[in-house]
């Protein structure tokens, strides 16, 4: 070949390496500006520091154990070699290596370090919890060795072990090659095939090896707690009678064969060697394997359910510890199937709690209605949360944050995205509730600039969205003028989004209203940028005009100068260029928009962070937004796991969090699908949505496992002492951990082995009846009242049917209000199980199939409109249990303009099913005779404070109650017609009438 063309290969090579290297050396600096941004380096330098040793450790490690290896063989290889063809054919390589032996040397040994060195990195995790553990103050049921032996040392002895392994027999394979390559070992010459110093070191290595091998033997017989041989998880019969002996009595022969192997240094006999492999083998397969499965086949097997029930106890009990379900209470509920007027009464004050919203459905309604502008974007899946309303009431609360998906369409270009449209804007919230005339959701907090009773707590709010699950991957600020809201074309007053789109057929609106009952004012005349705070007082920068990817439709806009903390300072050249290098844009560099007051924000997503300042905890698959002490903060429950908890049952995270929430959703899960044994919701965290400030608190500070990591990381974990009143309001019991509960449920909630052991009364998780597939039906958030209690909590539940069948089992609750002295206790209701309750699927197929329904549904169906079902809830009601499925109706054809509108709901008790035009009428008609109760006890509008008394005789009653009858009824009509006037004249005629009914009643008795 040419000169030239020879020394293409080897410059092209050189640069691939400088150009890895600096992109290598760019992401490694910017990581660590994006730890110094959020005051957490000592996490970046704990993680690295860890790395760096394991990498040396085992590097260095492999290097002298390879390369002794490969030493000795060279320096005692033959002087003379016998004449034969064998060694002829190797003379050409020993030739050829001869003259570059010591670069062979180093290539093989510090190739072998680095691969070895990379490996042993990644298992920073496992030594620092080794390094750093803490005792469970729990000792295993079988061998009396506190817990955290089983979770954090014995993983560690297993990778070291592992390592020593690697390393002798890659010596071994080394040190044959080099003896073959050398005439030390001959495989085609008679006589003697190897020379006694060969035989020496074979013999050695091999003896390393055989004692390894005693050592694994003997750790073996702690990893029984995690055999899977039994019928459940953890040690069994035979691994306690069988395998444990047999183990014990292998590391003992194995012992003896090594001894045999460093003998042969003596005995340089290559039978000694040969004997004690055999020996080993022969011992492996009789005592390790024939043995114990003779006592599994003749002594477990006929007799498995009273052989294995002291095993199965164990199980259950330490897999109930391992998930916090050992607390679970569980009563049987005898649920009736009727009500009585006065029992409907007497449930009737929970019936404004239930939550009709579902945050699944109305994401669509939540987009049409407030999303302002085409690039901003609520989540598939809406959250529930809990405020306060006017009157100081805790409700059940719809609520999204307003993000920014990306610049309009057609001006998605490096510019828009990353420099002008930067940021999403404000929460939305809705109560869960009520609807509107329309079946719209009643917003709480609506529109831009904001307005609602979430941001006019305490005057001082701020909407503005730098940080959240939408949007670019980076953004720079304080470059380019970023787009914060829109204002009306004559850059007067703000846009106003509060117009419902007329959904034909349905009752849609077909003129501009309010958000919500009572914001007629807000929405008539909302504030114009002048007043509003957000374009003065809060943002001073904020001005009117066309920046840089204005408005759509020619309106004008207000723009946003960022004074927040977060992000890392553009200080420098050098700076623009490590982060045109990390995301491979040289825009970067050329946009003179970009100075050293810019700054870049990255790694946005509310998870995503929490995880890079806490990579010991797995998070919730589903982080929330909430409005504290007037900043928008996600909340992120994030969890301590191990997969080392001795006799507990693994489960894979991703199959047991999926439900219909979860699946095709911006909101699916994040947890790995790894195996694990052991969780605890060890921390609440908060990321703020405007500075990206990350905080970590321990929330169960007693777990061993997050004391351990606190050690390893100190000062990431603040204390829960630390978390204010306001923000302990909007915690909750999180989603992931209930999924996994409730999984381990479906069989733990059997505390008796010989119980467990039939297997009759598993339970499974019902699928989702108002979603098409067999996805498992999502926990739901609601406020209710469990039976025995005297208030009302808010709570996540579920329930489950039998196995193999569709009826009702148990309903499972637990109390997610962190204020209430409960919080977490899980309660179940089981099912009597010679009464069949109707399970999920069944009141579906009931809903579709009952006469009365089908009358209302049909016309429905047969239209053009979409008809949707909402979530189906279960809640117990009248010492029964009631289904509430609110029905949505969009119109069909509308396009994306179109959105769902919740216009009946249907009710369930018993084996009757019915339904409404609201919970009120839709719960009359399920309830014969239940009409009166049940609407005394309904909240009344303002106004009805009733009126002047009647006459007391007989006739003058008996005329008060046809006049409250005939209210009644006119009241009921002018609501089915959304005559919200007539209504309340014909419920202040209904109070009045009562007046002169209890009057005349009282005159009568006199």
């Amino acid at each position: 070949m040419p000169r030239r063309s020879r020394l293409l290969a080897p410059v092209a090579a050189v640069v691939v390496v400088i150009v890895a290297g600096l992109l290598v050396a760019a992401n490694f600096v910017t990581d660590y500006k994006w730890y110094e941004s959020v005051g957490y380096t000592s996490v970046f330098l704990t993680e690295l520091r860890t790395r760096a040793m394991l990498f040396v450790g085992a590097a260095l490690l492999m290097m002298l154990i390879v390369g002794a290896s490969i030493y000795f063989a060279y320096r005692s290889r033959p002087l003379t070699r016998p004449m034969s063809l064998e060694q002829q054919g190797l003379d050409r390589y020993r030739m050829a290596i001869e003259p570059h032996r010591k670069l062979f040397f180093w290539l093989i040994a510090g190739g072998l370090g680095l691969l070895t060195g990379a490996s042993a990195s990644a298992e920073w995790g496992t030594y620092l919890q080794y390094a750093n553990r803490n005792p469970f103050g729990q000792t295993d049921p079988q061998f009396g060795i506190d817990i955290s032996f089983f979770a954090f040392t014995y993983p560690f002895l297993r990778v070291v072990l592992g390592y020593l392994f690697a390393a002798v027999v890659l010596a071994f394979i080394a040190a044959v090659v080099v003896h073959y390559l050398f005439g030390g070992v001959r495989l085609q010459s008679q006589g003697q095939r190897a020379t006694p110093a060969a035989r020496v070191h074979l013999s050695v290595l091999l003896g390393l090896f055989v004692l390894l091998k005693a050592a694994a033997y003997w750790l073996d017989q702690y990893g029984l707690v995690f055999s899977t041989r039994g019928y459940t998880f953890g040690a069994s019969y035979t691994d306690v009678n069988a395998v444990l002996t047999a183990k014990v009595i292998l590391a003992i022969i194995a012992v003896v064969c090594a001894l045999l192997f460093f003998a042969n240094i003596y005995f340089k006999n290559a039978m000694v060697p040969m004997v004690s492999l055999g020996l080993l083998v022969l011992s492996a397969v009789l005592i390790g394997g024939v043995y114990p499965q003779l006592v599994q086949q003749f002594t477990v097997s006929p007799n498995e359910q009273r052989e294995e029930k002291p095993y199965i106890a164990r199980n259950i009990e330490a897999t109930r510890g391992a998930y916090g379900i050992a607390e679970a209470e569980s009563e049987t509920y005898d649920a009736k199937t009727e009500l009585t007027p006065e029992q409907l009464a007497d449930e009737a004050s929970t019936i404004p709690s239930v939550r009709l919203v579902d945050p699944s459905v109305v994401s669509q309604t939540f987009q049409q209605m407030q999303q302002v502008r085409g690039f901003y974007q609520f989540p598939e899946v809406l959250d529930v949360d809990r405020y306060e309303d006017a009157e100081g009431n805790t409700v059940d609360t719809i609520i999204a944050a307003r993000e920014l998906d990306g610049p309009p369409e057609g001006q998605d270009n490096w510019l828009t995205r990353h420099t002008v449209y930067t940021h999403g804007f404000g929460i939305v919230a809705a109560a869960g509730n009520q609807v509107d005339a329309e079946g719209r959701p009643v917003f709480t907090q609506y529109n831009i600039p904001p307005t609602g009773e979430l941001s006019e707590v305490n005057g001082e709010y701020e909407p503005r969205i730098y940080y959240g699950q939408q949007g670019a991957d980076y953004v720079i600020v304080n470059a380019e003028p970023e787009y914060d809201y829109p204002l009306d074309s004559g850059g007067g007053d703000n846009e106003e989004i509060t117009t419902s789109e007329d959904v034909e057929g349905q009752g849609g609106a077909d003129e501009a209203r309010p958000p919500a009952d009572g914001a007629e004012a807000e929405a008539d005349a909302s504030p114009s940028p002048e007043e509003s705070p957000e374009a003065t007082e809060e943002s001073p920068e904020a001005t009117e005009g066309g920046g840089e990817g204005g408005g759509e439709g020619g309106g004008s806009q207000a723009t946003n100068h960022y004074d927040g903390d977060g992000g890392v300072q553009l200080s420098s050249f050098f700076d623009r260029i490590l982060y045109a290098l990390k995301y491979s844009e040289p825009d970067i560099l050329l946009n003179t928009a970009i100075t050293s007051e810019s700054k870049i924000l990255y790694d946005r997503d509310p998870s995503d962070r929490v995880e890079k300042v806490a990579p010991f905890l797995t998070v919730d698959g589903k982080p929330y937004p909430a409005v504290v002490d007037g900043r928008v903060q996600w909340i992120v429950d994030a969890y301590t796991t191990s997969s080392h908890y001795p006799y507990s049952t693994p489960i894979d995270f991703a199959r047991a969090t999926e439900d219909t929430f979860s699946q095709g959703t911006d909101s699916a899960t994040t947890i790995p699908g790894n195996q694990v044994n052991y969780i605890r919701n060890s921390v609440k965290a908060t990321v703020d949505a405007y500075d990206g400030t990350v905080t970590v608190y321990g929330w169960d500070e007693k777990d061993p496992v997050l004391k351990t990591w606190s050690e390893a990381f100190p000062g990431v974990v603040t204390s829960k002492e630390d978390i204010s009143d306001e923000l302990q309001r909007h915690l909750r019991y999180p989603d992931d951990l209930f999924k996994v509960q409730r999984e381990i449920l479906k069989r733990y909630h059997i505390t008796d082995p010989d119980a467990f052991y039939g297997g009759q009364d598993f339970w499974d998780i019902p699928s989702d009846p108002t979603k098409e597939g067999d996805s498992p039906e999502p926990p739901y958030r609601q406020t209710l009242r469990y039976p025995g209690d005297e208030e009302a909590s808010f709570a996540l539940t579920s329930t489950f049917v039998p196995r193999g069948r569709d009826n009702l089992a148990a309903f499972m609750s637990v109390v997610s209000d962190v204020e209430s002295e409960e919080y977490g206790k899980i309660r179940m209701l089981e099912l009597p199980r010679s009464t069949v309750i109707l399970g999920p699927g069944q009141v579906q197929n009931a809903f579709q199939s009952d006469a009365n329904v089908r009358e209302v549904l049909l016309p429905l169906e047969q239209s053009s409109a979409e008809v949707t079902y909402g979530n189906l809830l279960t809640l117990p009601f009248g010492d029964g249990l009631l289904y509430v499925e609110p029905l949505y109706v969009q119109a069909g054809g509308g396009g994306d303009a179109s959105y769902p509108l919740l216009q009946q709901v249907m009710v369930g008790f018993g084996e009757e099913v019915a339904i409404g035009g609201n919970l009120q009428e839709a719960l009359n008609n399920l309830f014969e005779g239940g009409e009166g109760p049940l609407e005394e006890e309904q909240p009344k509008e303002d106004g009805q404070d009733g009126g002047d008394g009647g006459g007391g005789d007989g006739d003058a009653l008996t005329q008060a109650l046809d006049d409250a009858a005939k209210a009644y009824e006119d009241s009921q009509e002018a609501m089915k017609n959304g005559d919200w006037e007539a209504y309340g004249k014909a419920v202040d005629e209904l109070g009045k009438a009562l007046e002169r009914a209890e009057k005349a009643r009282e005159e009568q008795g006199e």
